[in-house]
């Protein structure tokens, strides 16, 4: 049976660009893409895939409190992501490698709110770094 506890809350994730932990930062999604070709075989009822190109991509955002992403422009950059929490089995790094904006938002607020920032972006691997395996 599934012990609650253990159940990991995105409250504890961090995001680290070059190193630097990213403290405004308070949602941050990636994931991979593969595409595949369908062939259909001579025989076989059935289509059979083969595996194509992966894509990465990505959105990070949270509050704006630095021209960083302005300043950083569309060079590419290195995301180490991490998902702990403190009744977890462990904690989850994931290195994100070449990631690379998709576009700068130069401008976005309205009177009286928080400043909010959101970045997309692409990534050309990944490598796990520190998994989560049960007891």
């Amino acid at each position: 049976m599934l012990d609650a506890s253990r159940v990991i809350l995105g409250t504890y994730g961090q995001a680290y660009i070059d190193g630097v932990w990213q403290t405004h930062i308070n949602k941050l999604e990636a994931s991979v893409e593969m595409e595949k070709r369908e062939l259909n075989l001579c025989g076989s009822d059935w289509k059979v895939h083969k595996s194509g190109i992966k894509k990465g991509t990505g959105t990070m955002s949270g509050y704006k409190v630095t021209s960083d992403m302005i300043r950083r422009g569309f060079t590419k950059f290195e995301i180490i992501t991490k998902l702990e929490d403190p009744e977890a089995y462990g904690h989850e790094r994931v290195r994100l490698i070449n990631c690379s904006p998709d576009k700068i938002q130069l401008a976005n607020w309205t009177a009286g709110e928080e400043v909010q920032e959101e970045t997309t972006f692409t990534f050309e691997g990944y490598e796990l770094l520190d998994p989560i395996t049960a007891n």
